[in-house]
Formats: structure tokens, C-alpha cells, sequence
């Protein structure tokens, strides 16, 4: 692994339910692993007495001030505030590359085999994985980089993300991230898609890769956390933050044959800059 980094674990509210911290351990990561936690969570003390001197506690409401919350709420039960204060726990811990992970995922899978077919595995040993994400992440000039959700892959190897390894202009819930490549997220709630298409909008890269993908718990399934603000607002209300962040890009439909929901869309040929093809440019001064 990189010398200069580290995995933090954002968690609130649940120093007993930490299941990536136990995941991790389990197939195979040997680096340092922090637990970022906020001053405003009343259970910090039985965090530290799990996790030592790997619990670091940020100031909640000053981070609230480097940011655009999006809202006049005043509700600060949301991850965003964790996933923008890791940039000056880095730098403070002196960590060039980190990775930001929630604390609910069970197992970290491969998607694909050496050949390239399509084919579920649990990995057996992260720290190749995280140090090949790294080398990637590296090569290109991405903001950040995460992997892809297992519900990404619905229909297995007939689905869209199932058919070849690729990768997406969309970025959620891991980021591989570095301090040398600082950005902010922004929308209390949806903060992760907020952030990719509107900086994906202004000519930034964020990228899922589809090779590894990561199963986590369900939304509201697991108490603590974010789920209380999903209990109380479902996805009405988190659903338009985004359309309010890229009005022209996406817009808010109604999803699912029995149980319908609002959920956003993002029209991606209206969200970020695409590359032309060469053999389309026009001629200039007889010159093509």
C-alpha cells in the first residue's frame, strides 16, 4: 500500500453497528484505518473505548460554515459534513490519499474475472485492490474515484454496467480522494450526486469504476447514521436537491412498478462536457 494512506470510516451513532471496520479486517486491508466521528454525537466516548487512538472527532458546526448546505434547516444529521471535513483530517494526520467509506458495507466483491467475463467474487485481499485504484486514480486528473454499487449491477451480466468493465460519469458513496486534489461536497442531503453532476457540469472528473463494487446495508434498514432523516423525508425532499444544484440536467420522476417513489434523473448528454470525435471536426483553412 501507498505510504500516505489511510481508510476513514464515516460513522455517527452507532460505535457497536461499525461492519466495514470488521470488513475490511476480514478480506485482507493491513492499513491505517480511522473513524471519523462528530462532536455532536453522544456516543463518542463508546467509540473511543473501541477503537482508541483510531477515532478522530471533528468540530460539526464549523465545518458547517466551509460549505453550501443547500437548506435553512439547521439539521446537521447528514454525512456531508464528515465526507468535507476529511480534507483537513488528512492533512492534519499527514495523509496524502485517502479513501472515504460508510460503515455499513459487508463485503467488497469483483465484478470481473482475468478475461473479462463477468463474475462475482469477494475480493480476498484489499490492499491490492485499494493499490490498484490508487495507481489509477493517480494516472488521470479525477477529482475522485469510487466503486460501484452491487444495485449497479441489477440484471448481473445482462445489465448495462454488467456488460464490460467501464466506467460512468457519476461518483457515490466511496471516494478515493487526495489533498492535492481538494474539492467541497454541498447539498446537506444527496450530497454525493449533487456534487457529481454539478462539478461534473463545470468540467470536473468523477468516476465509478465498475471492476469491484462494494454491498451495504439497506437505506433505513440500520438505525443511526443517516436513517432518521430518511425515515422522516423519505426521498420527496432529498430527490430535488440536485434538480435545484443542475436545474438543466435533471429532474424528479416517479420509480418502481409496486411501490413507486421519487427519485432524480440525470440527463447526461445536458450534464457534462463530451468529447468529439475526430473525424467530425470541420476543416479550417483547407486543413482537416
Amino acid at each position: 500500500m501507498c505510504d500516505n494512506f489511510a481508510v476513514f470510516i464515516l460513522t455517527h451513532g452507532r460505535p457497536d453497528k461499525v461492519i466495514t471496520y470488521n470488513t475490511l479486517k476480514k478480506q485482507g486491508y493491513t492499513g491505517p484505518v480511522f473513524l471519523v466521528v462528530d462532536n455532536e454525537d453522544d456516543t463518542i466516548d463508546r467509540y473511543r473505548e473501541q477503537y482508541k487512538n483510531q477515532v478522530v472527532v471533528f468540530d460539526k458546526l464549523a465545518i458547517s460554515k466551509t460549505f453550501d448546505e443547500g437548506d435553512n434547516f439547521n439539521d446537521r444529521r447528514a454525512v456531508i459534513y464528515a465526507r468535507n471535513a476529511c480534507f483537513e483530517i488528512a492533512k492534519d494526520l499527514g495523509i496524502e490519499y485517502f479513501l472515504e467509506l460508510d460503515d455499513d458495507y459487508s463485503t467488497f466483491i469483483h465484478k470481473f474475472t482475468a478475461s473479462l467475463q463477468y463474475r462475482e467474487k469477494p475480493t480476498r485481499n484489499l490492499d491490492r485492490l485499494f493499490s490498484l485504484m490508487l495507481e489509477y486514480y493517480k494516472s488521470i486528473p479525477a477529482l475522485t474515484i469510487a466503486f460501484a454499487q452491487n444495485g449497479d449491477f441489477i440484471g448481473g451480466k445482462f445489465s448495462s454496467f454488467g456488460q464490460h468493465p467501464q466506467t460512468k460519469r457519476k461518483c457515490m458513496n466511496t471516494f478515493f480522494c487526495s489533498t492535492l486534489r481538494p474539492f467541497s461536497f454541498f447539498g446537506r442531503i444527496n450530497e454525493d450526486v449533487n456534487t457529481y453532476v454539478t462539478s461534473g457540469n463545470r468540467g470536473s472528473l468523477l468516476l465509478t469504476i465498475n471492476n469491484a463494487a462494494v454491498i451495504q446495508s439497506q437505506t433505513q434498514s440500520t438505525s443511526g447514521g443517516m436513517t432518521d432523516i430518511y425515515l422522516n423525508q423519505g426521498t420527496y425532499i432529498k430527490s430535488f436537491y440536485t434538480v435545484m444544484y443542475a436545474p438543466s440536467c435533471t429532474k424528479v420522476f416517479s420509480m418502481g412498478a409496486t411501490h413507486q417513489r421519487l427519485h432524480h434523473r440525470v440527463t447526461w448528454a445536458n450534464a457534462v462536457p463530451c468529447i468529439v470525435e475526430e473525424k467530425y471536426r470541420k476543416s479550417s483553412q483547407g486543413h482537416t
